[in-house]
């Protein structure tokens, strides 16, 4: 039998640059809730790898590092952060093409300081017609750290995952597996739950209404026959949101409902009964106590 092995890293970079997909493709199952919209992410997300040739990654997808401005971002922001202390390695995700943002730029020094072994992930390689480009790409970054390897990859069609699997193997050190090889993630089934409602929404709705918005799962309770029985309060800040997020005749949230109920039945391999509640908690965002409440400290 192959020396157990294990290695911690955290995914890191800038808003909306695909860490949670990649996350997703590696684990071979959702439980990153990914949008086209950035700050997607709001707290750190661990999942849980353990291959065949008995290797266990626990990975902690973090949110988008960014310039906060409400004590729900410098939350976010502080997650990222933390999400250094203690790891064995980062895993850094950026675009193929454009500048570096100033938080990329300070992601880079704070993985300097902590002398973490890293690997480049250039995702979204899939967009990028001239390949030449990614040349130069990969050079202007690999001079800015010294990385142990450099990985162009698309989360889209998973193209470079395999490699990239191959070079975060690699991190690992012999060590027993902190985890049971079967676990995925240590986010609680409730979470889960409350995130795959806020995914829909954010898929769904436009512009900022989504991140006014917070899930907290009510109940959660199996029935004698298997059904799922989930209650969910979704809260947002405004009341002109709250009529949007129900819609015309209750067609906005009946369709928010039907398609989280469907993820759930695939992620719970149950049948589910989901209903949904809107609720109007004025600057939640700016409110310690709330943001306790609904668990994003």
């Amino acid at each position: 039998m192959n020396t157990s092995k294990t290695a911690f890293i955290s995914i890191i970079g800038k808003a909306n640059v695909g860490k949670s997909s990649i996350l997703n493709r590696l684990l071979g199952q959702k439980i990153a809730i990914v949008s086209s919209k950035p700050q997607t992410t709001r707290t750190r997300i661990m999942g849980v790898l353990t291959t065949d040739d008995n290797i266990q990654l626990v990975f902690t997808d973090t949110p988008g590092y960014h310039k906060p401005r409400t004590k729900l971002g410098e939350k976010m922001v502080k997650a990222v952060s933390d999400s250094l202390d203690g790891v064995d390695a980062c895993l850094l995700v950026v675009e193929p093409e454009g500048a570096l943002t100033e938080a990329e730029t300070s992601l880079i020094e704070k993985m300097k300081k902590g002398k973490h072994p890293a690997v480049l992930a250039i995702n979204k390689i899939d967009t990028v017609r001239d390949k030449e480009r990614l040349m130069g790409r990969i050079a202007e970054l690999s001079a800015l750290y010294d990385f142990k390897a450099v990985v162009p990859v698309s989360a889209q069609d998973g193209n470079g995952l395999n490699i990239l699997l191959s070079e975060l193997k690699d991190l690992s050190f012999e060590s027993e597996h902190f985890f049971p090889d079967d676990t995925l993630t240590d986010q609680p089934e409730r979470v889960l739950a409350g995130e795959i409602i806020r995914e829909k929404m954010l898929r769904l709705l436009d512009k900022e209404i989504p991140h006014g918005t917070a899930v907290s799962i009510e109940k959660m309770h199996e029935r004698d026959n298997g059904i799922l029985d989930v209650e969910a309060l979704i809260y947002c800040e405004r009341e002109s949101h709250k009529g949007i997020i129900i819609g015309k005749n209750g067609a906005m949230l009946k369709k928010i409902s039907t398609y989280a109920r469907q993820d759930m039945e695939k992620f719970f391999d149950c049948k589910i009964n989901l209903k949904c509640w809107v609720k109007v908690k004025e600057g939640w965002r700016n409110r310690e106590g709330l943001i306790h409440n609904f668990g994003l400290d």
